[in-house]
């Protein structure tokens, strides 16, 4: 009996032990070390204009206005949505999914996925005319994992320039350099692509237009 009681009060001990260590020390560390060294990143990376928040650097967000980058295709519709997107189409289909991410899915012999390409090709023509159908980059056409990311490739921005400038008064050269500024290298210099946040370039470009009419 005796021994049962020093074997349990070691159990309860080392339990206790490991509560206060786990439980309370170490996510304390943590945190105080993240807010410490890494502020900005530990609290979402978040965008601020004028001391409120406007979104994430590492979230997109829907842009449909000619004057803006536009971003890849979202499953999610980078989770904004309107009334009527919760009511049903004459197919049954309902565009609403709630706050989520993740993408399409769809096979590549599923009919849908050549009917949403086929839409989203002819709404980009339509807004940049004077862009070939070919020369469409194929991140501008595909969704990503996550539908909600905010990078797009340079060629994918560059492709919109035209466009943007004339809907925003903006200068190509103005946009251009944007483009530059917002360009985040290749990591380490070899892993993946040079890409453009279009969340972060769109915001230089609201200061800018914003700047312009101040001026008038």
């Amino acid at each position: 009996m005796r021994k049962f009681f020093e074997n349990s009060k070691q159990a309860i001990l080392i339990t206790l032990t490991m509560f206060v260590l786990c439980g309370f020390i170490y996510p304390f560390a943590v945190t105080a070390l993240a807010q410490g060294l890494f502020h900005h990143k530990a609290n979402g990376s978040l965008i601020e204009t004028d001391g409120e928040a406007v979104g994430s650097e590492l979230i997109g967000q829907a842009f449909t206005a000619p004057e803006y980058f536009w971003g890849r295709v979202s499953s999610a519709n980078y989770n904004v949505y309107m009334k009527e997107d919760t009511i049903p189409d004459e197919e049954g289909r309902v565009n609403y999914s709630g706050v989520s991410s993740g993408t399409f899915n769809y096979a590549p012999s599923n009919p849908e996925l050549e009917k949403r390409i086929e839409a989203d090709i002819e709404k980009f023509l339509l807004a940049n005319p004077s862009v070939k159908r070919q020369d469409i980059p194929a991140d501008l056409m595909t969704a990503s994992g996550s539908g909600l990311d905010p990078h797009i490739s340079v060629k994918a921005a560059e492709i919109q320039v035209e466009r943007i400038a004339q809907a925003s008064g903006l200068s190509e050269g103005e946009i251009e350099k944007i483009i530059e500024t917002n360009t985040e290298e290749r990591a380490l210099g070899i892993f993946g692509e040079n890409k453009v946040n279009y969340l972060m370039a769109n915001l230089d470009i609201m200061k800018k237009i914003e700047g312009k009419e101040a001026r008038k």
